[in-house]
């Protein structure tokens, strides 16, 4: 009987030389590169242009979040802080992200000519469709801060149907009113773009201190090359209408409204609070905040995000921050300008016991 031998070649493992590098390790440390960088897209729409960056794989199963910066910010400058926070790679790691830039605010973008018509407000809103049909997003989660709050606003009341949440920063719903509009005036005179701007988005307390903050984005708004097209978004949020609704006509999905306790625009806020649908609305007011919480205090608003995704119904064994673990609750009450009374909860640092996440279903008012 005759045994035939079968060779079988055997691949040695050989173990990689000191300085030599781990092809495995290159692709997964590229990989990471794009996924921090995100991938940056030009989307055409109805009127005009606009830069949109995607961090994620698309996961169709859950909404995006999609993100609108405010005036004399663009999305970098206006959330990385927050969706880098070491607290939010939870959220990241299971949500599609998508930063949406007004046209003309990104990095690298060009002076737009002289006499260039740019979007109001309305048309900016009417931007973002084209973006959810770009990325074949069914449902977003809309975060906006100052002008990209108006705008995710006004977007939401015109397509409900495609956002389930929304994350409103620094809302003012209400065009300039006359004084407001003689006071712009005599700013204009008296005052460059960039300390318009910044009158915006920090609070007389911040001025006072000559925050770090405020210095480093006196000296961005400045010297950007597009200072031009920021001064045109600047303008067409000034030029902005009255968004009339009421506690019946207001938006049909879970909000979280943000304001500093320290903000220029903390007033608005509240009243926009008083217009809305106290069973689908939660307030956040936030202590030792001034107008960029989403900077200056990221760890309270990384836990306020958590728990109002886990409202929705997302993310329900999320383990919450350290913050959560050092809360008590305590039950407040007032009395609104029309004295009905008000539903209010504040939460505060203080004993140990972490709290259930707070249901959408109240008004809340948060203090940190």
């Amino acid at each position: 009987m005759t045994t035939e031998m079968q060779e079988i070649a055997i691949t040695e493992e050989k173990p990689l030389l000191p300085g030599q590098a781990d092809p495995g390790k290159e692709a997964e440390i590229a990989a990471r590169i794009l996924l921090d960088q995100g991938q940056e897209h030009s989307i055409e729409t109805p009127h005009g242009m606009l830069h949109a960056t995607l961090h994620g794989t698309g996961n169709t199963r859950r909404p995006a979040i999609l993100t609108f910066h405010d005036v004399g910010l663009e999305s970098k400058s206006c959330f990385s802080t927050l969706f880098k926070f070491e607290e939010m790679q939870e959220i990241v790691k299971n949500f599609t992200v998508v930063h949406v830039d007004a046209p003309g605010q990104e990095d690298g973008a060009a002076a737009y000519p002289n006499g260039y018509q740019y979007p109001p407000m309305e048309q900016l809103a009417d931007m973002i469709p084209a973006v959810l049909q770009y990325f074949n997003f069914r449902t977003i989660i809309g975060v906006g801060v100052g002008a990209g709050a108006y705008v995710l606003s006004k977007f939401t009341l015109s397509n409900p149907e495609s956002v389930e949440g929304l994350v409103l920063v620094n809302m003012d719903a209400n065009a300039r009113g006359w004084m407001d509009w003689a006071a712009q005036k005599l700013t204009t005179l008296t005052s460059s773009v960039t300390e318009q701007i910044l009158s915006h988005l920090f609070s007389q307390e911040e001025f006072s201190a000559n925050t770090d903050l405020l210095q480093s984005h006196r000296e961005r708004i400045s010297k950007a090359p597009n200072l031009a097209n920021i001064e045109l978004f600047w303008k067409s949020y000034n030029s902005r209408r009255d968004m009339n609704f009421d506690r019946n006509s207001a938006f049909k999905c879970p909000v979280m409204l943000v304001v500093g306790d320290q903000a220029p625009y903390e007033d608005a806020a509240v009243e926009c609070n008083s217009k809305m649908d106290p069973t689908t609305t939660s307030f956040l007011k936030m202590a030792d905040a001034g107008g960029m919480p989403q900077l200056t205090q990221p760890a309270k608003l990384t836990e306020a995000f958590k728990y109002f995704i886990q409202g929705m119904g997302y993310m329900a064994s999320s383990c919450m921050t350290r913050l959560s673990r050092s809360r008590t609750t305590s039950l407040s009450s007032s009395y609104s300008m029309e004295g009905s009374r008000s539903r209010s909860r504040t939460l505060s640092q203080g004993s140990q016991g972490g709290q259930l996440p707070p249901s959408p279903s109240h008004t809340m008012e948060v203090s940190c």
